[in-house]
Protein backbone atom coordinates (compact mmCIF):
# COMPACT_ATOMS: atom_id res chain seq x y z
CA UNK A 1 0.00 0.00 0.00
CA UNK A 2 1.67 3.38 -1.27
CA UNK A 3 2.46 5.89 1.48
CA UNK A 4 -0.50 8.30 2.39
CA UNK A 5 2.83 11.03 2.39
CA UNK A 6 5.05 10.52 -0.59
CA UNK A 7 8.54 12.13 -0.41
CA UNK A 8 7.98 15.88 -0.71
CA UNK A 9 10.06 18.75 -0.46
CA UNK A 10 9.77 18.74 2.92
CA UNK A 11 11.78 15.97 3.46
CA UNK A 12 14.44 16.43 0.81
CA UNK A 13 15.25 19.59 2.84
CA UNK A 14 15.18 17.58 6.01
CA UNK A 15 17.56 15.35 4.58
CA UNK A 16 20.00 17.57 3.17
CA UNK A 17 22.38 18.65 6.14
CA UNK A 18 23.60 22.29 4.20
CA UNK A 19 19.99 23.36 2.73
CA UNK A 20 18.72 26.56 4.69
CA UNK A 21 21.22 27.02 7.86
CA UNK A 22 19.80 29.79 9.87
CA UNK A 23 21.61 33.56 9.86
CA UNK A 24 22.82 32.95 13.30
CA UNK A 25 25.01 36.57 12.68
CA UNK A 26 21.23 37.98 12.99
CA UNK A 27 20.21 35.45 15.53
CA UNK A 28 22.83 37.14 17.88
CA UNK A 29 21.64 40.61 17.14
CA UNK A 30 18.40 39.46 18.37
CA UNK A 31 19.62 37.64 21.35
CA UNK A 32 21.85 40.93 22.30
CA UNK A 33 19.05 43.51 21.76
CA UNK A 34 17.67 41.39 25.11
CA UNK A 35 20.77 43.01 27.30
CA UNK A 36 24.08 41.66 27.90
CA UNK A 37 23.23 40.05 31.25
CA UNK A 38 20.30 38.08 29.27
CA UNK A 39 21.99 36.64 26.36
CA UNK A 40 25.00 35.47 28.96
CA UNK A 41 22.58 34.04 31.28
CA UNK A 42 21.34 31.62 27.67
CA UNK A 43 25.09 31.23 26.80
CA UNK A 44 25.65 29.95 30.64
CA UNK A 45 23.10 27.75 31.58
CA UNK A 46 21.49 26.90 27.87
CA UNK A 47 24.30 26.42 25.27
CA UNK A 48 21.82 24.40 23.24
CA UNK A 49 18.77 26.19 23.01
CA UNK A 50 18.57 27.14 20.08
CA UNK A 51 19.30 24.59 16.82
CA UNK A 52 21.27 25.32 13.93
CA UNK A 53 18.93 24.70 11.52
CA UNK A 54 15.19 24.63 10.32
CA UNK A 55 12.78 22.30 10.30
CA UNK A 56 10.50 21.64 7.17
CA UNK A 57 6.92 20.79 6.65
CA UNK A 58 4.79 19.04 4.47
CA UNK A 59 1.80 21.28 3.72
CA UNK A 60 -0.27 18.17 4.03
CA UNK A 61 1.24 17.27 7.50
CA UNK A 62 0.28 21.24 9.02
CA UNK A 63 -2.80 20.52 7.89
CA UNK A 64 -3.35 17.26 9.77
CA UNK A 65 -2.21 18.61 12.53
CA UNK A 66 -4.60 21.59 12.56
CA UNK A 67 -7.53 19.03 12.06
CA UNK A 68 -6.32 16.99 15.22
CA UNK A 69 -5.93 20.15 17.06
CA UNK A 70 -9.66 21.14 16.18
CA UNK A 71 -10.94 18.03 16.64
CA UNK A 72 -9.73 17.62 20.23
CA UNK A 73 -11.02 21.01 21.03
CA UNK A 74 -14.39 20.33 19.40
CA UNK A 75 -14.59 16.67 21.61
CA UNK A 76 -13.20 18.19 25.25
CA UNK A 77 -16.21 20.64 24.80
CA UNK A 78 -18.73 18.13 24.56
CA UNK A 79 -21.10 17.47 27.11
CA UNK A 80 -20.36 14.71 29.48
CA UNK A 81 -16.46 14.91 28.69
CA UNK A 82 -15.80 15.82 32.51
CA UNK A 83 -19.13 13.86 33.63
CA UNK A 84 -17.77 11.99 36.88
CA UNK A 85 -18.59 8.32 35.71
CA UNK A 86 -16.53 9.42 32.65
CA UNK A 87 -13.49 11.17 33.96
CA UNK A 88 -13.37 9.47 37.61
CA UNK A 89 -9.72 9.15 37.35
CA UNK A 90 -8.75 12.74 36.51
CA UNK A 91 -10.93 14.33 38.77
CA UNK A 92 -7.96 14.91 41.29
CA UNK A 93 -7.10 17.90 39.71
CA UNK A 94 -10.33 19.62 39.48
CA UNK A 95 -12.30 20.84 42.83
CA UNK A 96 -13.18 18.59 45.30
CA UNK A 97 -17.01 18.18 46.68
CA UNK A 98 -18.07 21.10 47.66
CA UNK A 99 -15.96 23.39 46.13
CA UNK A 100 -17.30 23.72 42.41
CA UNK A 101 -19.28 26.56 43.20
CA UNK A 102 -17.08 28.52 44.17
CA UNK A 103 -15.06 28.23 40.90
CA UNK A 104 -17.53 28.50 38.42
CA UNK A 105 -16.33 31.90 37.02
CA UNK A 106 -12.66 30.58 37.30
CA UNK A 107 -13.99 28.20 34.56
CA UNK A 108 -14.21 30.41 31.73
CA UNK A 109 -10.82 31.03 31.29
CA UNK A 110 -9.86 29.26 28.10
CA UNK A 111 -5.60 28.74 29.66
CA UNK A 112 -2.50 30.53 27.87
CA UNK A 113 -0.33 28.23 25.85
CA UNK A 114 -1.54 25.04 25.31
CA UNK A 115 1.06 22.86 23.60
CA UNK A 116 0.39 20.41 21.13
CA UNK A 117 3.58 18.04 20.46
CA UNK A 118 3.16 16.11 17.10
CA UNK A 119 6.16 13.52 15.51
CA UNK A 120 5.70 13.66 11.96
CA UNK A 121 7.04 10.71 9.86
CA UNK A 122 5.87 8.74 6.23
CA UNK A 123 2.59 7.82 7.98
CA UNK A 124 1.51 11.78 8.32
CA UNK A 125 1.26 14.04 12.31
CA UNK A 126 0.88 12.07 15.31
CA UNK A 127 0.00 13.96 18.31
CA UNK A 128 2.23 12.60 21.40
CA UNK A 129 0.99 15.22 24.17
CA UNK A 130 -0.86 18.10 25.23
CA UNK A 131 0.54 20.15 27.37
CA UNK A 132 -1.58 22.99 29.40
CA UNK A 133 1.44 25.23 30.14
CA UNK A 134 3.90 24.42 27.58
CA UNK A 135 7.24 26.47 27.32
CA UNK A 136 9.23 28.15 24.72
CA UNK A 137 6.74 30.41 23.40
CA UNK A 138 8.38 33.84 23.79
CA UNK A 139 11.49 32.12 22.90
CA UNK A 140 10.41 30.79 19.49
CA UNK A 141 8.76 34.13 18.89
CA UNK A 142 12.63 35.72 19.24
CA UNK A 143 13.80 33.13 17.08
CA UNK A 144 11.30 33.67 14.14
CA UNK A 145 11.51 37.39 14.67
CA UNK A 146 15.64 37.43 14.17
CA UNK A 147 15.19 34.40 10.76
CA UNK A 148 12.71 37.37 8.76
CA UNK A 149 15.33 38.43 6.25
CA UNK A 150 17.02 34.64 6.20
CA UNK A 151 15.45 33.91 2.75
CA UNK A 152 14.50 30.50 4.08
CA UNK A 153 11.71 28.20 1.81
CA UNK A 154 8.51 28.15 2.85
CA UNK A 155 6.41 29.47 4.88
CA UNK A 156 6.56 30.18 8.88
CA UNK A 157 3.15 29.49 11.09
CA UNK A 158 2.66 32.11 13.54
CA UNK A 159 0.18 35.04 13.84
CA UNK A 160 1.48 38.24 12.60
CA UNK A 161 2.31 40.23 15.31
CA UNK A 162 3.36 37.13 17.60
CA UNK A 163 4.13 39.62 20.69
CA UNK A 164 0.74 41.74 20.36
CA UNK A 165 -1.55 37.88 20.04
CA UNK A 166 0.68 36.64 23.22
CA UNK A 167 -0.62 40.02 24.92
CA UNK A 168 -3.44 39.83 23.70
CA UNK A 169 -3.95 36.41 24.85
CA UNK A 170 -3.73 37.15 28.47
CA UNK A 171 -5.49 40.07 28.00
CA UNK A 172 -8.21 38.23 26.88
CA UNK A 173 -8.31 35.80 30.25
CA UNK A 174 -8.55 38.64 32.11
CA UNK A 175 -11.61 40.04 30.25
CA UNK A 176 -13.07 36.57 30.79
CA UNK A 177 -12.69 36.87 34.53
CA UNK A 178 -12.81 40.38 35.24
CA UNK A 179 -14.95 42.34 32.32
CA UNK A 180 -13.64 45.73 31.64
CA UNK A 181 -11.61 46.03 34.64
CA UNK A 182 -8.01 47.02 34.57
CA UNK A 183 -5.12 44.39 34.28
CA UNK A 184 -2.27 46.29 36.72
CA UNK A 185 0.06 43.30 37.99
CA UNK A 186 0.81 39.81 36.63
CA UNK A 187 3.31 37.05 38.78
CA UNK A 188 4.81 34.78 36.33
CA UNK A 189 5.12 31.83 38.97
CA UNK A 190 6.77 28.60 39.36
CA UNK A 191 9.40 26.74 42.49
CA UNK A 192 12.91 28.79 42.39
CA UNK A 193 12.31 30.36 39.15
CA UNK A 194 16.00 32.05 38.84
CA UNK A 195 17.06 28.16 38.90
CA UNK A 196 14.99 27.29 36.14
CA UNK A 197 16.15 25.73 32.69
CA UNK A 198 13.78 28.63 30.94
CA UNK A 199 14.51 31.66 32.90
CA UNK A 200 15.56 33.40 30.62
CA UNK A 201 11.93 33.18 28.67
CA UNK A 202 10.39 34.43 32.26
CA UNK A 203 12.40 37.70 31.55
CA UNK A 204 11.07 38.10 28.07
CA UNK A 205 7.26 37.34 29.05
CA UNK A 206 8.09 40.16 31.97
CA UNK A 207 9.37 42.68 29.69
CA UNK A 208 6.44 42.08 27.46
CA UNK A 209 4.18 42.90 29.99
CA UNK A 210 5.98 46.31 31.63
CA UNK A 211 6.46 47.37 27.87
CA UNK A 212 2.49 47.25 28.04
CA UNK A 213 2.44 49.49 31.07
CA UNK A 214 1.31 46.04 33.75
CA UNK A 215 3.89 45.44 36.19
CA UNK A 216 5.11 42.53 36.52
CA UNK A 217 7.34 39.98 38.83
CA UNK A 218 9.28 36.47 38.33
CA UNK A 219 8.51 34.79 41.51
CA UNK A 220 8.51 31.88 43.77
CA UNK A 221 4.81 30.73 45.03
CA UNK A 222 5.93 31.08 48.70
CA UNK A 223 6.41 34.70 47.89
CA UNK A 224 2.67 35.22 47.39
CA UNK A 225 -0.17 35.26 50.49
CA UNK A 226 -3.91 36.02 51.07
CA UNK A 227 -4.38 39.37 51.44
CA UNK A 228 -8.01 40.91 51.73
CA UNK A 229 -9.82 38.77 49.20
CA UNK A 230 -6.65 38.83 46.45
CA UNK A 231 -2.97 37.52 46.54
CA UNK A 232 -0.27 39.75 47.83
CA UNK A 233 3.57 40.23 47.01
CA UNK A 234 5.82 41.98 49.56
CA UNK A 235 8.04 44.20 47.40
CA UNK A 236 11.74 44.12 49.39
CA UNK A 237 12.63 47.16 46.83
CA UNK A 238 10.02 49.73 48.18
CA UNK A 239 8.91 47.64 51.83
CA UNK A 240 5.20 47.35 50.50
CA UNK A 241 2.97 45.67 49.14
CA UNK A 242 1.74 44.49 45.66
CA UNK A 243 -1.46 43.39 44.81
CA UNK A 244 -1.43 40.53 42.37
CA UNK A 245 -4.08 40.40 39.57
CA UNK A 246 -2.95 37.39 37.31
CA UNK A 247 -1.13 34.65 38.03
CA UNK A 248 0.91 33.03 34.49
CA UNK A 249 1.38 29.76 36.13
CA UNK A 250 4.54 27.87 35.08
CA UNK A 251 4.10 25.31 38.17
CA UNK A 252 4.10 21.37 37.01
CA UNK A 253 1.94 20.93 40.04
CA UNK A 254 -0.65 20.92 38.04
CA UNK A 255 -2.95 20.17 40.80
CA UNK A 256 -1.79 22.68 43.46
CA UNK A 257 -1.92 20.35 46.20
CA UNK A 258 1.41 21.71 47.33
CA UNK A 259 0.18 25.40 47.07
CA UNK A 260 -2.57 25.82 49.21
CA UNK A 261 -2.33 29.55 48.83
CA UNK A 262 -2.54 29.62 44.90
CA UNK A 263 -5.10 26.58 44.97
CA UNK A 264 -7.30 28.83 47.58
CA UNK A 265 -7.12 31.88 45.37
CA UNK A 266 -8.21 29.93 42.37
CA UNK A 267 -11.27 28.02 43.70
CA UNK A 268 -12.29 31.27 45.38
CA UNK A 269 -11.52 33.22 41.97
CA UNK A 270 -10.12 36.22 44.01
CA UNK A 271 -7.13 36.26 41.46
CA UNK A 272 -7.13 34.93 38.23
CA UNK A 273 -4.71 31.79 37.29
CA UNK A 274 -4.04 30.69 33.68
CA UNK A 275 -3.23 28.10 33.10
CA UNK A 276 -5.02 26.45 35.60
CA UNK A 277 -5.86 22.89 37.17
CA UNK A 278 -9.02 22.56 35.02
CA UNK A 279 -7.45 23.10 32.04
CA UNK A 280 -4.51 20.26 32.82
CA UNK A 281 -7.80 17.98 33.57
CA UNK A 282 -9.57 18.25 30.48
CA UNK A 283 -6.41 18.26 28.29
CA UNK A 284 -2.59 17.38 29.38
CA UNK A 285 -3.80 14.59 32.08
CA UNK A 286 -2.16 11.63 29.91
CA UNK A 287 -5.18 9.39 30.44
CA UNK A 288 -7.22 12.00 28.04
CA UNK A 289 -5.24 10.53 25.21
CA UNK A 290 -6.66 7.12 26.26
CA UNK A 291 -10.14 8.66 25.77
CA UNK A 292 -9.44 10.48 22.48
CA UNK A 293 -8.27 6.92 21.17
CA UNK A 294 -11.01 5.27 22.26
CA UNK A 295 -13.47 5.74 19.39
CA UNK A 296 -16.59 4.59 21.36
CA UNK A 297 -15.97 7.72 24.12
CA UNK A 298 -16.22 10.42 21.54
CA UNK A 299 -19.22 8.57 19.80
CA UNK A 300 -20.88 8.10 23.08
CA UNK A 301 -20.34 12.19 24.30
CA UNK A 302 -21.79 12.77 20.23
CA UNK A 303 -18.61 13.55 18.46
CA UNK A 304 -19.43 13.40 14.69
CA UNK A 305 -17.52 10.40 12.82
CA UNK A 306 -15.67 13.18 11.16
CA UNK A 307 -14.00 14.09 14.99
CA UNK A 308 -13.16 10.45 15.94
CA UNK A 309 -11.57 9.03 11.99
CA UNK A 310 -9.49 12.56 12.80
CA UNK A 311 -8.42 11.26 15.95
CA UNK A 312 -7.92 7.65 15.39
CA UNK A 313 -5.73 8.70 12.43
CA UNK A 314 -3.52 11.66 14.12
CA UNK A 315 -3.37 10.48 17.81
CA UNK A 316 -1.40 6.60 18.41
CA UNK A 317 -3.25 4.54 20.40
CA UNK A 318 -2.83 5.34 24.22
CA UNK A 319 -4.05 2.86 26.62
CA UNK A 320 -3.80 3.22 30.71
CA UNK A 321 -1.54 0.66 32.07
CA UNK A 322 -2.68 -2.21 34.65
CA UNK A 323 -1.03 -4.98 36.36
CA UNK A 324 -3.93 -7.19 35.28
CA UNK A 325 -2.74 -7.34 31.62
CA UNK A 326 1.35 -7.24 33.23
CA UNK A 327 2.71 -10.51 31.12
CA UNK A 328 0.89 -8.95 27.61
CA UNK A 329 2.45 -5.74 28.23
CA UNK A 330 5.73 -7.37 29.04
CA UNK A 331 5.61 -9.13 25.59
CA UNK A 332 4.55 -6.27 23.45
CA UNK A 333 6.73 -3.77 25.26
CA UNK A 334 8.75 -3.05 22.35
CA UNK A 335 5.50 -1.12 20.69
CA UNK A 336 4.92 1.08 23.11
CA UNK A 337 6.37 4.32 24.80
CA UNK A 338 5.37 4.22 28.65
CA UNK A 339 4.33 7.79 30.63
CA UNK A 340 3.24 9.22 33.94
CA UNK A 341 0.04 9.71 33.97
CA UNK A 342 1.08 13.33 34.92
CA UNK A 343 4.56 13.71 34.21
CA UNK A 344 6.00 16.55 32.37
CA UNK A 345 9.16 17.26 30.45
CA UNK A 346 10.05 13.44 30.03
CA UNK A 347 10.56 12.73 33.34
CA UNK A 348 9.69 8.89 33.94
CA UNK A 349 9.12 8.34 30.35
CA UNK A 350 10.65 4.57 28.65
CA UNK A 351 10.70 3.43 25.19
CA UNK A 352 9.35 0.01 26.01
CA UNK A 353 12.58 -1.76 23.97
CA UNK A 354 14.76 0.14 26.84
CA UNK A 355 13.06 -1.07 29.52
CA UNK A 356 15.00 -3.11 32.45
CA UNK A 357 12.67 -5.92 34.42
CA UNK A 358 12.88 -3.58 37.58
CA UNK A 359 11.95 -0.60 35.74
CA UNK A 360 8.97 -2.65 34.19
CA UNK A 361 7.89 -3.62 37.66
CA UNK A 362 7.37 -0.35 39.20
CA UNK A 363 5.43 0.73 35.74
CA UNK A 364 3.21 -1.66 36.47
CA UNK A 365 2.26 -0.47 39.67
CA UNK A 366 0.36 2.01 38.27
CA UNK A 367 0.19 5.85 37.24
CA UNK A 368 1.20 5.09 33.69
CA UNK A 369 0.03 5.00 30.20
CA UNK A 370 1.21 3.34 27.13
CA UNK A 371 1.40 4.81 23.77
CA UNK A 372 2.04 3.10 20.50
CA UNK A 373 5.21 4.19 19.33
CA UNK A 374 5.31 7.00 16.33
CA UNK A 375 8.68 7.58 15.36
CA UNK A 376 9.87 11.29 15.35
CA UNK A 377 10.91 13.09 12.01
CA UNK A 378 14.59 13.54 11.37
CA UNK A 379 16.40 16.61 10.00
CA UNK A 380 20.36 16.38 8.91
CA UNK A 381 22.70 18.98 9.81
CA UNK A 382 26.22 19.72 9.76
CA UNK A 383 27.93 21.02 13.16
CA UNK A 384 30.76 23.45 12.64
CA UNK A 385 31.66 21.57 9.62
CA UNK A 386 31.66 18.12 11.60
CA UNK A 387 30.57 14.82 9.40
CA UNK A 388 26.29 14.87 8.66
CA UNK A 389 24.68 13.98 11.72
CA UNK A 390 20.61 12.89 12.08
CA UNK A 391 18.70 14.54 14.97
CA UNK A 392 15.20 13.94 15.94
CA UNK A 393 12.80 16.41 16.13
CA UNK A 394 9.53 17.10 17.05
CA UNK A 395 7.06 19.59 16.02
CA UNK A 396 4.83 21.94 19.20
CA UNK A 397 2.27 24.08 18.05
CA UNK A 398 1.21 26.82 20.54
CA UNK A 399 -2.76 27.32 20.49
CA UNK A 400 -4.97 29.26 22.09
CA UNK A 401 -8.45 28.66 22.51
CA UNK A 402 -8.09 26.24 19.14
CA UNK A 403 -6.29 28.78 17.28
CA UNK A 404 -2.70 27.93 16.42
CA UNK A 405 -0.66 31.20 16.92
CA UNK A 406 3.05 29.59 16.41
CA UNK A 407 4.36 26.01 15.17
CA UNK A 408 8.30 25.44 15.92
CA UNK A 409 10.42 22.24 16.16
CA UNK A 410 12.72 20.84 18.83
CA UNK A 411 15.54 19.11 17.45
CA UNK A 412 17.40 16.23 19.69
CA UNK A 413 19.48 12.66 19.83
CA UNK A 414 17.84 10.14 22.71
CA UNK A 415 15.11 8.89 23.47
CA UNK A 416 13.47 12.62 24.53
CA UNK A 417 13.79 16.04 23.81
CA UNK A 418 16.42 16.96 26.08
CA UNK A 419 18.33 20.44 25.08
CA UNK A 420 22.00 19.04 25.38
CA UNK A 421 22.19 18.29 21.87
CA UNK A 422 25.08 19.96 20.06
CA UNK A 423 23.47 21.95 17.18
CA UNK A 424 19.90 20.89 18.30
CA UNK A 425 16.89 22.85 20.55
CA UNK A 426 14.39 25.12 19.57
CA UNK A 427 14.45 25.43 15.74
CA UNK A 428 11.82 27.65 13.17
CA UNK A 429 9.27 25.68 11.38
CA UNK A 430 8.81 26.42 7.60
CA UNK A 431 5.75 24.65 5.64
CA UNK A 432 6.43 23.74 1.63
CA UNK A 433 4.18 22.28 -0.60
Amino acid sequence: MPSPHPASSAETLNGDCRSALLDHVALQRAMQAQGEAWQNLVADRCPHLFAVVPVFVAAAQMRQMREVIEAVKRVVGLDGWNVPSLQAPLLNPLPQAGEEANVKSNFQSLGVFFGYDFHLNSDGAHLIEINSNAGGGFLNALLLDSQRDAGLPGKAVAAENLEQSFLDMFLNEWRLARGDAPLRSVAIVDEQPEGQYLYPEFMLAKDLFERAGIAAYIVDPSALQARDGGLGLYLESSGGEQKIDLVYNRLTDFSLQRHPVLRQAYLEGSAVLTPDPAHYARYADKRNLARLTDAEVPRSLGASEADVSVLQAGIPQTRQVEAADQEQWWQERKQWFFKPDSGYGSKGAYRGEKLTRRVFDEIMQGGYVAQKLAAPGERAMCVNGAEPVTLKYDVRCYVYDGQVQLVAARLYQGQTTNFRTPGGGFAPVRVVE
